[in-house]
């Protein structure tokens, strides 16, 4: 595959990306790379266009399959293995949520909570305790905002993130009508 100059700023931008969210370049250029393809590739391809290492894109590859943000696919009569990632670009999004959500936001919860059963042992804990407490809060009321939000059909969820600040507004209108009710 030949990048065109602007699909290779979008393969370098997602490289310098990755290393923002957790992975390294390489799997961020990997990733745009796949992303763009129209058709699966395989190691050798990607390697060649992006002048990595085989065993660079072969890690890079485990790394996104452990992701689950590409799939692996045969070709008949090739026995070599192809890579794509979702074409769907809410079911990309809701994975990538789901996996920085496993990895990230479980093990605070984890955490908090387990930190949470022990005793304060003086003032200072019992301030720390109550803080981690409306940390914990925050995180499982959002996790669980979330969780409904994940299964609205991606045309409810589209128009629901377009409605923006109109969201506030009804909010705010319906406080208003509950208040003289």
């Amino acid at each position: 595959m030949v990048l065109t100059p602007q699909n290779e700023r979008f393969v370098l931008h997602f490289g310098e990306m990755g290393s923002r969210w957790g992975v390294n370049r390489t799997v961020g250029q990997i990733y745009a790379l796949l992303f763009l393809a129209p058709e699966p590739l395989h190691a050798d391809d990607i390697a060649e266009t992006l002048g990595f290492s085989r065993s660079n894109v072969s890690l890079g590859l485990k790394e996104l399959q452990s992701w689950r943000l590409v799939k692996l696919i045969h070709q008949v009569g090739d026995r070599r293995d192809y890579f794509e990632t979702p074409k769907d670009v809410w079911e990309i999004f809701r994975t990538l949520m789901e996996e920085k959500r496993k990895r990230e936001i479980e093990p605070t919860l984890t955490l908090l909570r387990d930190t949470l059963l022990e005793a304060p042992s003086g003032p200072n804990d019992a301030y720390a305790q109550q803080r981690m407490t409306e940390m914990l809060e925050l995180i499982e009321l959002s996790t669980g905002w979330f969780d409904e939000v994940q299964r609205l059909p991606p045309e409810t969820l589209q128009t629901l993130m377009k409605m923006g600040s109109k969201v506030q507004k009804v909010l705010g209108f319906a406080g208003k009508l509950r208040g003289k009710g």
